[in-house]
């Protein structure tokens, strides 16, 4: 059996831990030096306003000009970093500018020539996936001669982790990413994933995990410092390795079943060499999932709380990642909201499947999805529609208030400041240092 090689290493220096892992890995050891390389970090929000944690969200700005320096070693002068960025409001331009900006891509452009893309702004390709699925792809990703993928080391919310394979999201554009996020139960989130693997070009996979995300991808996780490094040229023994080094056995993580389903591989790793760390002496368990009550009707801290009158159903994996960011401050408001006094029998859905529970008085229905699912629904008593993909805050607010839970205005308008509340569990802890996201 042909043996694909992943190299774990530890973060120490810079530049010198990547070249190591690379050199274990073989990852790049086909490259002549006149490959056009295309540099795919992890970006996942971008907010101009505000700092907000990274550790563990984005790609490091360390790893990206390690990548950068060992490229350039080996004579490799076309390079372009390019991710097409969540920002708050989706017309936003200024913001991936922004964030290429401070996290000193700009100074790899000057420094190496590096060029950087926001791929909302390039052109787009569909590419057949299989079953039946197109999806548009960035084109200046799938003509590249050689393809460096850098995810962050963390679990997700949604698919249990998000590595090499869920990075490659990142290079759709708005509707092809939405279709990834279907309502067949027989080919959900974590079934499309594995098919964007065959849009692939050349590639090797890096994953940066010098901090590593518990409960990710967004700033609300738990963050740790892990000083590990992942490499190798196939994505999908990468990705298994990583699961296993966040405490997840392949075999338990969908994404990974699906892969081996599709790719014809054996979940065991019986296929992967390990060279450089042992799995077992880095790995550490992260949690990806946020506790809900025993019916999933209301996030455990609301059921802590004591809140009554209201079912805010968990999140499924068919809630796209613009409803996801409504989602996240909406829950915040409604447990500052809650006052002790019962709410009035209110029920809210979001993403694409929910279905109601029937005798509610009133029932929310968050982001276009859950609008057109329901517009007709004879189970609803009296329905909230929270209209637009993804909804307006402003819209968000007035539905919320007419249903009686008075939510603070406050926390969506200023939802861009309110990221900045995440850094506090980080305060004066040397050990998660802003210089990991800047180039010197």
């Amino acid at each position: 059996m042909k043996k694909h090689v992943v190299a774990i290493t530890r973060y120490r220096e810079k530049t010198k831990s990547l070249a190591e892992a690379i050199e274990l890995s073989g990852a790049f050891d086909g490259l002549k030096g006149n490959e056009k390389v295309f540099i795919k970090p992890n970006i996942v929000v971008w907010t101009e306003k505000t700092v907000f944690p990274k550790w563990g969200v984005i790609t490091t700005s360390r790893v990206i000009e390690d990548i950068v320096l060992v490229l350039k070693e080996r004579g490799i002068s076309d390079i372009t970093i390019g991710e097409g960025i969540v920002t708050l409001d989706p017309k936003n331009t200024s913001a991936p500018a922004h964030a290429y900006r401070s996290l000193g891509y700009e100074a790899l452009n000057k420094r190496y020539g590096v060029k950087f893309y926001n791929v909302f702004e390039r052109q787009f390709r569909k590419v057949d996936i299989g079953d039946g699925f197109e999806v548009r792809f960035n084109t200046d990703f799938l003509d590249a001669d050689f393809v460096l993928n850098a995810p962050v080391l963390k679990t997700h919310v949604q698919s249990v982790v998000s590595l090499g394979m869920k990075n490659l999201k990142g290079m759709l554009d708005i509707p092809s990413r939405k279709k990834c996020h279907t309502t067949d139960p027989e080919k959900p989130l974590v079934y499309m994933i594995p098919h964007l693997l065959k849009a692939m070009p050349p590639s090797a996979t890096v994953i940066d995990g010098i901090y590593t995300l518990e409960r990710g991808p967004s700033p609300d996780g738990k963050a740790r410092r892990s000083d590990i490094l992942i490499v190798s040229s196939d994505i999908i023994a990468a990705d298994m390795v990583g699961a296993k080094v966040l405490g997840h056995e392949p075999s338990q993580v969908p994404v990974m079943v699906n892969a081996a389903k599709i790719h014809g591989r054996p979940l065991d790793l019986s296929d992967i060499e390990i060279r450089g760390e042992r799995i077992e002496d880095v790995a550490s368990f992260h949690e990806y999932d946020f506790p809900y009550n025993k019916d999933k009707t209301l996030h455990m801290r609301m059921e802590k709380m004591g809140v009554k009158g209201l079912s805010y159903r968990k999140y499924d994996d068919t809630m796209c990642t613009y409803c996801s960011v409504i989602n996240g401050a909406l829950l915040m408001a409604v447990m500052f909201a809650w006052k002790g006094e019962p709410w009035d029998d209110i029920e809210i859905l979001s993403g694409k499947k929910m279905q109601p529970t029937p005798g509610k008085k009133k029932t929310i229905l968050l982001g276009q999805c859950m609008v057109n699912l329901h517009k007709d629904n004879p189970a609803i008593n009296e329905a909230l529609p929270i209209k637009g993909c993804p909804p307006k805050f402003d819209d968000t607010i007035a539905v919320l208030h007419r249903a009686g839970i008075m939510v603070e205005p406050a926390i969506f308008q200023n939802i861009e400041m309110g990221l900045s509340y995440f850094m506090g569990k980080y305060k004066d802890k040397p050990e998660f240092d802003e210089s990991y996201f800047k180039v010197d």
